[in-house]
């Protein structure tokens, strides 16, 4: 009992340490999360070997106890940790890699025929449990879809079915459980929303590989119809995923692997609560499939029970298949911005020639034109005669201007005045 504690607490103390350490190294060489899409100034890339922390911490305080003899792992489950480690190595080469979704599946079910219980479970059973192992531990990498939501239901899953091993005696895979827990527990200090690392392939294999053997090792030698209940119930949540995204991109006609918003928690979002809240109440389902599968286990209800969280899981699926997404509110232009909008443009008035205003020429421009060097405005020449090509210019400075203004302001009967000395007087200019 005090070991337990004690290797539970080392474990959740290391892992915590080694996801601080490894999100630096994770950042420098790239090895991020590639389905999060960072924009410029929105976001930033969330390292993925959080995983590599909880398997490493996982497997090195239960070698700990092996070799210390403090806590002996017992027959068969040094066997399945090894194995375990083995499709942590697989994903932590496909987070730095990216080894195609084939090899990870194959790898899995190498590792998943050799935990097997054959004796007890007989061959066709085994093959039927090698193959639920591989279904959940790639159900599990799919869950890590959000922050902290694979790890949240591991730790629930952890905790239900080392409870179930401690029903049939299996200490030593009770003992490992719990150490997987509190690995996980710890590394969800980092995970929770917003996400400093991510669990990554490595991290949710693993998980998933090590949950799924161990429920398996806790059945054998039950019958297979009440196994079946009790290993969907144990992981119901991660089973209701991967059905939630198969029927999702299967109706819209879109490859398996393809990756999008088809998930549980995607698909929560779009009823209202926030990425938090998805996680609690996918942690709470977690929790009533587990709390079933162990009553299940115990005696302390039929069989019958497990098929109340088929109906759940599948009543929920079917509800978020519908979820639409929410409609954004479109926002309304400022009140100043549609009062200007609606205004009507202001006309900028014209700049007039130098030397001409109000369409009457004056100052050096007369001059030029009425041959005046003072400039004193006077359009006389030789003594107050201006002849008639000497006021062209003018004319035609004085037309445009006011071409250009949209009418010509001429003073007099269609006649420009043009003041000198004697008073010179010229009609009818044809502008």
């Amino acid at each position: 009992m005090l070991y337990g504690i004690a290797s539970a607490t080392a474990a959740l103390l290391l892992a915590a340490v080694l996801a601080a350490l490894l999100r630096v190294p994770a950042l420098r060489y790239g090895i991020t999360d590639r389905r999060r899409r960072v924009r410029p100034g929105r976001g930033r890339p969330v390292p993925l070997l959080g995983g590599a922390a909880v398997a490493a911490a996982t497997c090195l305080v239960a070698v700990a106890g092996e070799w210390s003899g403090a806590a002996p792992l017992g027959h068969g489950v040094g066997r399945l940790l090894a194995a375990a480690a083995v499709v942590a190595a697989l994903g932590l080469a496909a987070d730095v890699w990216r080894l195609k979704a084939r090899f990870l599946a194959a790898g899995t079910a190498v590792a998943a025929v050799c935990v097997v219980p054959y004796g007890e479970t007989g061959v066709p059973g085994g093959l039927l449990a090698a193959g639920w192992i591989v279904c959940a531990a790639l159900a599990f990498r799919s869950l890590d879809h959000a922050d902290a939501l694979a790890g949240t239901v591991a730790v629930v899953t952890a905790f239900g079915v080392g409870v179930c091993a401690a029903i049939e005696v299996r200490d030593g895979l009770a003992v490992l459980l719990s150490v997987l827990a509190a690995a996980m527990t710890g590394f969800l200090m980092h995970n929770w929303p917003p996400a400093r690392i991510a669990l990554g392939a490595c991290g949710s294999l693993f998980a998933g590989f090590l949950l799924a053997s161990a429920a398996v090792l806790t059945r054998a030698g039950h019958g297979i119809a009440s196994s079946a209940g009790v290993l969907f119930a144990l992981t119901a949540v991660a089973a209701a995923d991967a059905v939630l995204v198969v029927l999702v991109r299967r109706s819209a006609g879109r490859p398996l692997r393809r990756p999008g918003p088809d998930h549980l928690a995607h698909r929560l979002r779009r009823l209202g609560p926030g990425p938090r809240a998805s996680v609690v109440l996918l942690g709470v389902a977690a929790f009533a499939g587990a709390g079933t599968g162990v009553l299940v286990q115990a005696g302390w209800a039929g069989a019958g029970a497990a098929l109340w969280v088929v109906a759940a899981a599948l009543a929920a699926v079917l509800g978020l298949l519908r979820a639409e997404p929410r409609a954004e509110p479109r926002a309304e232009p400022r009140a100043e911005f549609r009062a200007e909008s609606r205004a009507e443009p202001r006309a900028e008035p014209r700049a007039e020639p130098r030397g001409v205003r109000g369409g009457v020429v004056f100052g050096p421009a007369a001059a030029e034109a009425g041959g005046d060097p003072a400039g004193e405005g006077a359009g006389g020449l030789g003594g107050g005669a201006a002849s008639g090509a000497a006021r062209e210019p003018a004319a035609a400075v004085a037309a445009e201007t006011a071409a250009g203004r949209g009418a010509a302001d001429v003073t007099g009967r269609g006649a420009a005045e043009v003041t000198g000395r004697g008073a010179v007087e010229a009609a009818g200019w044809d502008a």
